[in-house]
């Protein structure tokens, strides 16, 4: 039988406000794990949990994102209590399955997030089709895994190859991606952005502004992978937003 896809942390993953995390691609959510301890009681943080990595490398791929985003839906629906506030922050990918997440949670089970924070992430219509060059040669795959900055001591040829198999995964995955046409989520958007991140742009970003009425867009410090070079910035930020809203994180 198949893992759950989701991973809470907090103690009482009912009783706070929750904060939904998604990873990029060829990562897992463990790394937000370290997040429940600064938030400490004040944010239920809930991992993302897709399979292929961590705890779930026998579990297969799901066919399609779509598949992958109905799972993940009906299980946050089962886990939230009704009325539990809760916010999705997706990094990369992980904002383009987060996107998804929110729109199959408002249509099929009618819950709203407060916000929905998408950092380092191309507006939808921007997925189209965009994982063919990546996997057009084996160095772009391994400039992106590059641009994470691991450890050398940690990352030996074998951890290498499987952390390159599983991002291989999560860009076929992307392929699957069909754009749902003119949507305007009825929540609040964020898109963050690093400064020197060359891979998606502050122009990149700006596109969501075509999927909310309100949007906002914030720039850090930093690259592709800001969110883990500003970890105490984007918690503190987080914890405004899954507490008290969007137009309270200012």
């Amino acid at each position: 039988m198949a893992a759950s896809w989701l991973r809470p942390w907090h103690p009482a993953p009912r009783q706070a406000p929750a904060l939904l995390c998604l990873a990029p691609a060829g990562a897992g959510c463990g790394q937000y794990r370290p997040w429940q301890d600064l938030l400490g009681d004040d944010v239920s943080v809930i991992g993302v949990a897709l399979p292929g990595r961590e705890s779930r490398w026998s579990d297969p791929m799901p066919g399609t994102l779509d598949q992958a985003v109905r799972q993940i839906a009906a299980e946050a629906d089962a886990l939230l209590a009704p009325g539990q506030p809760w916010t999705v922050f997706g990094e990369s990918f992980g904002g383009l399955l987060g996107f998804e997440v929110v729109r199959r949670l408002a249509e099929d089970h009618g819950r709203l997030p407060e916000a929905l924070v998408v950092a380092a992430c191309r507006a939808p219509h921007l997925w189209v089709g965009a994982g063919n060059g990546l996997l057009a040669a084996d160095d772009e795959l391994e400039k992106l895994l590059a641009a994470r900055d691991l450890d050398p001591e940690l990352l030996d040829a074998e951890t290498r190859d499987l952390m390159l198999e599983t991002l291989r995964a999560d860009v076929e995955l992307s392929l699957t991606y069909r754009h749902p046409g003119r949507v305007v989520l009825p929540v609040p958007v964020e898109a963050w952005g690093g400064r020197d991140d060359t891979t998606v742009t502050a122009a990149h970003l700006a596109e969501w502004a075509d999927y909310a009425d309100d949007f906002r867009r914030r720039e850090f410090p930093g690259g592709h992978y800001f969110c883990a070079e500003r970890t105490d910035d984007i918690t503190a930020l987080l914890r405004l937003l899954a507490k008290e809203g969007h137009r309270h994180a200012s």
